[in-house]
């Protein structure tokens, strides 16, 4: 059983995946991580993140580098979009993705691209979304809370640059599947969103 979860960033796509993983008893691999690593590594080369030579040099990332904290900080995130646009990027991250996916019994993916390209055959697929202003409002208080400074407008700037860039690359746009059952996250508390999620899945796999 493959359920993937897809949406853009801050839209609580990682925390529904994850509680989705624990529900239902699966392993779960939140695949933005993966181009959080390549961002951060082309970053400690001191390469450049749109340049398609440099980034794929950066896929080559050691297992630790997924460990360092400063995968979480928004300039990665940033990074992350900006490689994230190269198609062999995207192949050189693709096998990973995709071996995760199929292993036996089944997995949790949360990413921009698991139910339309990645897993399109998972028997269950989200993508979750919510406004700018509340994504924004989110990260500004996850940031705030690990001392990081940083204004609302900034973030909301941010937002909207790597919505962007996500959604109009040329391989892969962040768009859901044909499929997918679309939640809407901006009025939810965190809580309400993950019962949505799981009877949205149950639902889907009623019917599957």
């Amino acid at each position: 059983m493959i359920i993937a979860v897809d949406g853009p960033t801050a839209s609580g796509k990682g925390t529904i995946a994850k509680a989705l993983a624990e529900h239902f008893g699966l392993p779960h691999l939140d695949t933005g991580l993966l181009y959080r690593a390549v961002g951060r590594q082309v970053f400690l080369d001191g390469g450049d993140p749109d340049d398609g030579g440099d980034a794929l040099a950066a896929t080559s990332f050691p297992d630790s580098l997924l460990d360092d904290p400063h995968l979480r900080d928004e300039d990665t995130g940033g990074l992350a979009s900006r490689v994230s646009v190269h198609p062999a990027v995207r192949q050189a991250l693709y096998e990973r993705q995709r071996g995760f996916a199929t292993q036996e019994g089944g997995a949790v993916l949360d990413g921009r691209d698991i139910g339309t390209v990645i897993a399109p055959e998972a028997e269950a697929k989200l993508f979750i979304t919510a406004s700018v202003e509340a994504r924004a409002q989110r990260r500004f208080l996850e940031m705030r809370g690990r001392g990081v400074k940083v204004t609302l407008l900034e973030i909301q700037d941010d937002l909207r640059r790597r919505d962007e860039r996500d959604r109009n690359r040329d391989v892969a746009p962040l768009v859901p599947a044909a499929d997918a059952m679309v939640i809407d996250t901006s009025a939810l508390g965190k809580e309400e969103a993950i019962s949505a999620a799981i009877e949205a899945v149950a639902d889907a796999l009623g019917k599957a």
